[in-house]
């Protein structure tokens, strides 16, 4: 039988109360596994290929390949470690400018920093919270006046819902800048009736143990293209040359998944659409029982986009709702329910108190206001209840 996956550190001194509903507490975005997980680590077994390479790995990148919609992939140890070869691809170096979405999770940049560039965040727009497109086609026409175009541009798909890649795509080809997409939460999720990511040069997702769909960590690189990806997996290897002995005329990483953490998602990729439904149903109900509260709203979702609501976000306006987004998160936290705000902006974090940016005061508000609600996709109606009442609870107060 699948064991239950231990809490994330700190979960045991939260403050709960007594009774039998709240003795178990409500986490964000737990793992969920699907029962076949231990059929394929036995094949796996069987197979005696535990090292990072054969036919579990093969069938994982393909699997990863159909659901992603993108024909090439390389399964990486991270998601972080699929964009760092994304940039290294690209010729990321000392000197260079890379940009990015504000509103996102610092490893959209790290590997970039790493290598030596500058990074510079844009604001992101209200109708999807991703970056947005007229601010960067700006920021590239001036910046084309200043001589100085960025060497690449990221996007982010935020809790799920992705960027407007042909917007973006649009901007950046006008200036011969390539687009890379960070959908490293919105696997099955889609734009403009293309899957997430699709039409960037390259793309990158996320197995981590919160996701969707995991393997316990990991995560891959996405492209059309086979040339990059075969690149990419030399690069990943070591960069190891075609010789009896080990030959090397550069220096590479050691950046592959895995064969035990692709057994894991590959128990996991066949349950993604049902799980992106069960996560849609939550947002849905999180949005009918609360949106007509005073102050509340939730994240919207443009037409040409269909979200996995990784994350259910909500934004806490104080003065109509009574409390503010920290209140109201600490009284969940009071309930045994965890709840985090919205990204705090990367042009906001001390790491980056000298980077430039474009506008801001968007995702600057969003972090101020956002609130992310328990999604797990094996929540039931009773937990969800818990999390409704409390949160209604603290609007009558």
């Amino acid at each position: 039988m699948p064991t239950p996956s231990p809490l994330p550190l700190g979960a045991a001194i939260l403050p709960f109360r007594r009774d039998e509903a709240a003795a178990t507490p409500l986490l964000l975005s737990p793992p969920l596994l699907t029962g076949e997980e231990e059929t394929q680590f036995a094949r796996l077994l069987q197979s005696g290929w535990l090292a990072p390479a054969g036919p579990t790995l093969a069938a994982f990148e393909a699997a990863v390949g159909e659901a992603a919609g993108f024909p090439h992939v390389l399964a990486t140890g991270s998601a972080t470690a699929a964009l760092l070869l994304a940039y290294r691809l690209l010729g990321v170096g000392p000197g260079d400018e890379v940009w990015t979405s504000s509103l996102t999770f610092i490893a959209t940049i790290a590997p970039a920093v790493q290598m030596g560039a500058t990074p510079r965040f844009l604001d992101v727009s209200p109708e999807s919270w991703t970056l947005d497109p007229a601010l960067l086609a700006e920021e590239l026409a001036a910046a084309a006046q200043r001589g100085r175009l960025p060497r690449v541009v990221v996007s982010v798909d935020l809790y799920g819902q992705p960027a407007d890649i042909p917007a973006l795509r649009a901007a950046c080809d006008r200036w011969g800048v390539p687009l890379v997409s960070d959908s490293a939460c919105a696997l099955g999720a889609t734009q403009h009736g293309r899957p997430a990511g699709q039409g960037a040069c390259l793309a990158v997702t996320s197995f981590n143990g919160n996701k969707i769909v995991t393997a316990g960590g990991g995560g891959a690189l996405l492209a059309d293209e086979a040339a990059p990806i075969a690149r990419a997996r030399h690069l990943a290897t070591q960069a190891r040359d075609p010789a009896p002995h080990y030959e090397h005329t550069e220096a590479g990483f050691n950046l592959v998944m895995s064969a035990v953490l692709a057994a894991v998602g590959l128990a996991q990729l066949p349950a993604l659409e049902r799980r992106v439904l069960a996560r849609r149903r939550l947002f849905d109900r999180y949005a009918a029982a609360l949106g007509a509260l005073p102050g509340l709203s939730f994240m919207p979702e443009p037409g040409w986009a269909r979200s996995t609501r990784w994350l259910s976000a909500m934004l806490v306006e104080p003065r109509r709702f009574g409390a503010d987004r920290e209140a109201l998160r600490r009284a969940l936290l009071a309930e045994g329910i965890e709840s985090r705000p919205v990204w705090k902006p990367l042009h906001l974090q001390p790491a980056f108190h000298h980077a430039p940016f474009a506008g801001g005061a968007v995702a600057a508000a969003l972090f101020e206001r956002g609130l992310c609600l328990p999604s797990g996709s094996g929540m039931g109606a009773a937990e969800q209840d818990r999390v409704i009442a409390a949160v209604a609870g603290l609007a009558r107060a």
